[in-house]
């Protein structure tokens, strides 16, 4: 039998508060390695889809029961998370309430999108100007994502 070595499937979930002026987002700081300020997410679990695994993560990170709203991209760059390669699905979600640090985050802030810290961790800075672009652009010109252009592929010799 042939071992396959493929990307760890997680998710990442930008969550919009409804219930707050302007619809902020909620960001946590992470207790495990690497350390910093992340959008939630999490690893998918064997046999969760990744919608699940989506609602599962805030429910554990940020204690709010979450509405998947729309799906924004698919960030796979090899280094984007220095302890393995892995693939992100991002979703964005809204939720009413007050959010609660619990499981891997150490704390969380509520943040306007225009005061999102810089230097996040993973490939969470290019994820959240991509959301950015998502809600000028959408809400202007009710067009789709994504705005920025698909990253060249290199070609292989197989």
């Amino acid at each position: 039998m042939t071992n396959y070595i493929n990307p760890a499937p997680t998710v990442d979930i930008i969550i919009e508060l409804k219930d707050h002026d302007y619809r902020p987002i909620v960001l946590i700081e992470r207790k495990n390695e690497p350390l910093g300020w992340a959008i939630p997410g999490g690893f998918m679990d064997y046999g969760e889809s990744v919608e699940e695994t989506a609602i599962r993560e805030a429910k554990e990170e940020t204690c709010l029961d979450i509405e998947l709203l729309d799906l924004l991209y698919v960030y796979s760059d090899p280094s984007r998370d220095a302890r393995k390669h892995t693939l992100s699905v991002v979703f964005i979600a809204e939720a009413v309430g007050q959010p609660i640090p619990a499981d891997d985050a150490k704390n969380l802030a509520i943040f306007p999108i225009e005061k999102i810290p810089s230097n996040l961790c993973f490939d969470h800075d290019l994820i959240l100007q991509d959301y950015l672009n998502y809600r000028l652009n959408f809400n202007s010109k009710g067009i789709c994502f994504p705005t920025r252009p698909l990253p060249k592929i290199k070609k292989s010799n197989a």
